[in-house]
Order: structure tokens, then sequence, then C-alpha cells
């Protein structure tokens, strides 16, 4: 008998995707045409922000928000180690100096307890504070922004929020992407993520300046705006100039068509994943695990649903349980390894005992299958074969 295999995350895709994007490959417009500023506007519009820049990933997203806000060689950057390494990547291809702040134990998202805790010791101690402090909002919760924000008022620094995990999420019910408690806010549309386009990322902020900037960046730091041109030979044909040194981020309007169709659905698609989560909370709510914890000012885009091993009650250990649930077709992840714990950023200098509240979830968390198109047959055979796994 063939085993179903169920993934972690799978992208969601109808006709409406297929044929949005066959009509920009037949409009003869596959990039720098009218759909990536369509796109831009309706994610604008839906965060309630005003202004948005579309990218090729939001790791270019992560890398031009933090250039955008001026950080440069030898400056401080402050993220959660439980997140993609491509937060904190970005850090380092500024020249920036990247550390790693604690996450909270029942959100696991980075901790304003932590974070205060570790603003205070530098201060005291003469080191460097933070010029940048990069919250990640966890499998599509919110961190605690409100407390996160007046500690970048009482400290001095910049806020760039990685939302990654979070379009469609909400905190203290403004929708996460707003920037009300930042200066940027980030998303990605990775094909595992809430709304996908194929690849793509999209940066949100209120600043005009920085929207400007933004815009420079991503497209090799040239302009065609003759207002911010240098002075020329009126005898020359000059309709560009590189102003800055950008980068080659921009999106295609293939891509951004099929971001702008799933965009349509994107209420559908957080209410489905809900729904999934509300039923794994009740049908393993007897087992040895530590279900995850809603904050009351935040509802998450659930981007994954995580559980903790309590493996004080369990026979078996992490990477039992994590095999025998990927042998049964339950293709379960580990969201994330802490960043500082990779062979790169060994080499930095961190040790694995860095952050004790990551590594603790580290050494007990999975991730559970999550994505709108699961059926509820399969949520079933999942909810099954994990009451069968962890007895």
């Amino acid at each position: 008998m063939t085993t179903m295999l169920i993934p972690y995350a799978r992208q969601d895709l109808n006709q409406d995707d297929v044929d949005a994007v066959v009509n920009v490959l037949n409009s003869g417009l596959l990039t720098q045409g009218p759909t990536v500023p369509l796109f831009e506007e309706a994610l604008a519009k839906k965060c309630n922000a005003k202004f948005s820049v579309a990218v090729s990933s939001a790791t270019s997203a992560l890398h031009i928000a933090l250039l955008a806000v001026g950080v440069g060689r030898g400056d401080s950057v402050w993220t959660t180690p439980i997140t993609f390494a491509a937060t904190a990547n970005a850090v380092l291809y500024c020249g920036g100096l990247v550390d790693f702040v604690d996450i909270d134990s029942n959100t696991y998202n980075l901790s304003p307890k932590k974070l205060r805790e570790k603003l205070v010791k530098a201060k005291n101690n003469n080191l460097p504070l933070p010029k940048v402090v990069l919250p990640v909002h966890f499998s599509g919760q919110s961190c605690e922004m409100e407390e996160i924000y007046a500690l970048s008022l009482e400290y001095e620094f910049q806020l760039i929020e990685d939302a990654s995990h979070a379009v469609g999420g909400s905190y203290k019910g403004h929708p996460i992407g707003d920037c009300k408690y930042s200066a940027i806010t980030v998303f990605s549309f990775h094909p595992v993520k809430i709304i996908t386009s194929a690849e793509g990322g999209l940066l949100l902020t209120n600043d005009q300046n920085l929207h400007s900037r933004l815009q420079l960046l991503r497209s090799h730091g040239i302009s065609s705006d003759t207002s911010r041109f240098e002075a020329m030979d009126q005898e020359e044909i000059w309709n560009y100039q590189q102003i800055d040194l950008g980068f080659n981020y921009r999106m295609s309007d293939v891509h951004a068509a099929l971001g702008l169709s799933q965009l349509s659905r994107l209420d559908e698609f957080i209410h489905r994943r809900a729904k999934i989560a509300a039923k794994y909370n009740l049908a393993l709510a007897e087992l040895s695990i530590t279900l995850p914890w809603q904050h009351p000012d935040s509802q998450s885009a659930y981007h994954l649903y995580l559980i903790k091993l309590q493996l004080n009650k369990l026979r078996k250990t992490q990477k039992q349980i994590y095999s025998e649930l990927n042998m049964a077709g339950i293709l379960v992840n580990l969201h994330y390894i802490p960043v500082y714990r990779h062979p790169y950023y060994k080499k930095l200098g961190y040790t694995k005992d860095y952050c004790p509240e990551a590594e603790r979830y580290f050494t007990s968390a999975l991730s559970l299958p999550m994505y709108p198109a699961m059926s509820d047959e399969e949520q079933s055979h999942v909810i099954e074969i994990m009451k069968s796994v962890i007895k």
C-alpha cells in the first residue's frame, strides 16, 4: 500500500492564478510593466501602509531595508536566533555586525524582556547599542511591537519588521504591515508562505524618503527622474543616471501577476489556516506536547503550526519522533535551527548555548503540516499518526 505523503507546507494555486500569469506572458510586458505597481498598490492598501516596493525575494528586501535606514560597516543589528538564516545574513551583506536576543518561551518570538535586559547591560558596560533591531513575526504571530517600539524610542534604534511569515495577520487590531511601530515591514512570497508569487518579497513603509531610497536600491541605483539628475551637457542624451550603487532586485510582472491573483484569496487562506489550527488544538490537546500559544494582542497568520515535545514525559527523543513521523509520510520539519549554531556563525564566535530559551525550543520543537489545500481527510490522517507515534 502506498504511503500518503503530507508535506509541512504547499502552495495553493487555482485557474485564476494560471490565467493571470498567462495574461502577462501574452502581453509582451514581462518585466517593468504595469502589473508590479498594481501588486504594490493592492498590498499597501490591504495593510494600510502608504508605500510599497516589490522585489525579487524577502532576502533582497531585508538587504535593501537595512541599507535604506543606513546600516553599514560596523553597525550593530540585533535579531532573533529562531529565524531563517537570511534575516541575519542580510545584516552581514551590509557589513554590519549581527547579534541575537533570546526568545519568549510562549510565542517563540524575540522577547521584549530579554531585549531590555540586553540593552541595559550593553549601556552599563559601554558596549555598542544596536542601530537597528529586526524582530521576526515567527510562524505568523506578531512580536510584541508596542513594547519593542517603546524601547526603540528609549535607546534610539530603528525597527524593521521581518514579517515573512505574517501577511494577513494582525496586531492590536491593526494589519501586520501598517508600519505603526516600524520604519519598514518585509513580506515573503516564497511558495510555502501565506500567498506566493513563486519567488518574491515586498517592503512596506510610511516614509516617502525611504520609499524613494528603496526604489533606487532595487534597480541598480538607477533613476529616470530628471529632478534627481546631476548637471549634464545639453547636447548629450541622458534618459537615466546611476545615482547610487544598487542591485538587480526587481520583481517581474510575471511574478507580480501570480502574487496579485493570490492576494485576492488572502482572507480565505487565513481563515482556512485558523480552522486547521483549531482542529489540531482540539485533537492533540491530550498528548504530551505544548500547543501553539496565541497572544491576546495578535491574530496569527499561522504560516506554521508549531508544537514542542514534552520530552520529560515521553520515552522517545525529538529525533526519533521526527524520523518516525517522516517515515509514516508526515513530513514534519524543524523551524528553525538557531542561526548562531550554523557553522558559518560559529566561525564568528557564537557558542551553541548563546540563547538558553532558543536552545530549549530547538531541542523540542516540530512543525506539523499546515497549508490551506490540506483536506480534512489529510489532517485527520496527520492527527492519527501523531497519536500513534507520540504515546
